[in-house]
């Protein structure tokens, strides 16, 4: 009696455990279908990942726009001939070491750049024989300072955008999650596409300033040292002119 009782048994749970594999396979196999007649979700464009990102995406397509901009221009500012003229230098050259003050004089109001225009409001000091070397220095200096500080200023720009991009990004981050945490609060985790779509603006805003700051920084170093190097070298031939002058004028 206990044989054909678990023998029963045995033949029941087989039948069970087959019709369960039957109906696993059968979903599985409906799953499968649906998944394919089902459309891929669509991809994303560019236009409309900005649009996730909301406000803060304005600012920071100006910031981009700008740090194109400048580099653009620091590019074409930031060069050796835009400061030094070595033919020009030459005939300021000989000009000086014959002591023609008016021939110098004319030849850096001709030919106009950073170097030309110091070198012309130190001249300006030595017209009378008797001038004092300490005027000459501190016009040089003041000139130089006046001459060369307004390139620098269009580089630094490149910096400002590098620091402020990732805030406004940040800014944009604490926006999208505010509204993600609100959505919650009014209507539950029902909705899970609302919270996406506050999280995705979160998180676009913060890879759109980093993406920003980061070649800016790059450039901003870039032309800073460009800029330094020529600055070194436009100290250089002052200096090598102002002796000359000293020269000439037997100080």
């Amino acid at each position: 009696m206990k044989n054909k009782l678990c023998l029963f048994v045995l033949c029941a749970s087989s039948l069970l455990f087959t019709g369960l594999l039957a109906n696993l396979h059968a979903q599985d196999s409906s799953t499968d279908d649906m998944a394919e007649l089902t459309p891929p979700p669509a991809e994303k464009t560019l236009l409309d990942m900005v649009k996730a990102g909301g406000w803060a995406m304005f600012p920071l397509g100006v910031l981009s726009v700008a740090t194109v901009g400048f580099a653009v221009f620091n590019f074409i500012a930031i060069r050796r001939s835009s400061f030094i003229d070595d033919s020009v230098i030459e005939e300021l050259d000989a000009a000086v070491s014959q002591m023609d003050i008016d021939k110098a004089h004319q030849i850096c109001t001709d030919n106009p750049s950073p170097v030309t225009n110091t070198f012309n409001f130190g001249l300006d000091q030595v017209r009378h024989k008797n001038f004092s070397t300490d005027a000459v220095e501190k016009a040089f200096d003041n000139a130089s300072t006046k001459e060369l500080s307004g390139a620098f200023i269009i580089v630094s720009y490149l910096s400002i955008i590098a620091a402020i991009a990732p805030m406004v990004g940040l800014l944009g981050t604490v926006s999208g999650m505010v509204k993600a945490f609100n959505s919650i609060a009014s209507q539950g985790m029902g909705k899970p596409e609302l919270l996406a779509d506050n999280i995705s603006e979160a998180l676009i805003t913060t890879a759109t300033g980093m993406a920003i700051a980061i070649p800016a920084m790059f450039f901003f170093f870039f032309f800073r040292n460009r800029y330094g190097k020529i600055v070194a070298e436009v100290n250089l031939t002052l200096g090598r002119l102002y002796s000359d002058l000293l020269r000439a004028a037997g100080k």
